[in-house]
């Protein structure tokens, strides 16, 4: 046989591999409930034994963490997750159960949620007596300035979509906490608030604050943020988690919800994720896996919870998974996360935050509770 017809052929069959591999690759993905924890746990590992080793690259209180505590409270509730619990609790401890630096800054309060979750759980009223305190005062006060983004208004008010993850569920859960109302009253009055400046009726996403409405990207579309809008269903599955049937805005927040997840859905990418620009995707042309994460976490949850259907969903959430398990390395860190910013920005397999890893346990967990549900879905 002659060199290039040899060379030839050898390219054909590692291409052929290439094909097969890639092929099998997301089709191997199992949705076996002990095979969505062993994912799980592989990420969630990952994540405690780094801040074991090198420690916290953000303060313990930040949003940023906060919102990995979320995921790891999720974990923590299956089986096999009982040292994420005792980690957050540790953490608690070491925060004496505060939040941030600035009162009304829904960033410095998302860590309100996993206070309010582990005092359910354990019952010690300490969890949660420093924020109730500050609840107190953010329910009592005003909130009406103007969400223009100027003066600094993100630390008394929520001008930004992503404040409606780190804020509406803080109260939320603490109203479930306590058995008080206001708080979850407060958040949906300050939902609507948000809502009513930053959503876009017709593309049915939220702009990521006032500077972003009359910004295009490179196709000319409107810039809409994948992370930004998977702050917003993430928040706005756990409001839902704490408002009763009967709550007179329970209605508006189930449309809101449906509306959103069929818009999402059209706006999924072939390998299942979504990339950092919603409406642009090929200016950013590479799987984003913090948007992916919420995405799939809100679209679960609403299976789960009889919000959207089976047929239609399902297999937005099983290609969703795929992508985010495709992005977890052999050491188990997540990687394909945009770094902290506000707008759509480039990312790589080295990419990761610990906001990723919180959207992808809260994905994770209500997978495992679906497949546990449905074992036919589970093919």
């Amino acid at each position: 046989m002659k060199l290039k017809a040899l060379i030839a052929m050898l390219v054909g069959i590692c291409l052929q591999s290439n094909i097969f591999a890639e092929e099998k690759g997301p089709s191997a993905t199992s949705f076996k409930p002990k095979d969505v924890l062993k994912e799980m746990h592989r990420v969630a590992d990952w994540q405690v034994e780094t801040w074991k080793k090198d420690g916290f690259k953000h303060r313990k209180a930040d949003w940023t963490n906060a919102v990995c505590y979320t995921g790891l409270y999720a974990a923590g509730n299956l089986k096999g997750g009982k040292k994420y619990l005792e980690t957050l609790v540790a953490i608690g401890n070491d925060t004496r159960w505060n939040t941030g630096r600035y009162r009304f800054y829904a960033d410095d309060y998302c860590i309100g949620q996993t206070y309010s979750l582990l005092y359910m759980k354990y019952k010690d009223k300490k969890m949660i007596a420093p924020f109730i305190k500050q609840a107190d005062s953010i329910v009592s006060k005003p909130n009406d300035e103007p969400l223009n983004w100027k003066n600094n208004i993100q630390h008394r008010e929520w001008a930004w979509c992503d404040a409606l993850y780190m804020g509406p569920p803080a109260l939320a859960y603490l109203s479930t906490a306590t058995g008080d109302p206001k708080y979850l009253d407060t958040a949906s009055k300050l939902w609507w608030k948000t809502t009513d400046f930053l959503y876009d009726p017709q593309e049915k996403l939220y702009f990521r604050d006032e500077s972003y409405f009359q910004k295009k990207e490179k196709n000319g579309a409107k810039t809409f943020w994948s992370r930004g809008n998977g702050w917003v269903v993430g928040g706005l599955v756990r409001v839902l988690e704490n408002m009763p049937a009967t709550h007179p805005d329970r209605q508006k927040f189930e449309t809101l919800y449906k509306d959103m997840m069929a818009r999402v859905v059209a706006l999924q990418q072939p390998d299942g994720s979504w990339h950092a620009s919603l409406l642009d995707p090929g200016s950013f042309p590479i799987k984003e896996m913090s948007g992916t994460g919420f995405y799939c976490y809100a679209l679960a949850y609403g299976l789960n919870h009889n919000l959207i259907d089976e047929h239609t969903y399902l297999p937005a959430v099983k290609g969703a998974w795929k992508a985010l398990t495709s992005a977890i390395m052999p050491n188990g860190k997540l990687g394909y996360v945009q770094p902290i910013g506000a707008s759509p920005d480039t990312v790589d397999a080295e990419s990761t935050e610990v906001y990723g890893v919180g959207s992808f346990l809260l994905a994770g967990a209500e997978i495992y509770q679906y497949m546990q549900k449905h074992p036919e879905a589970r093919m």
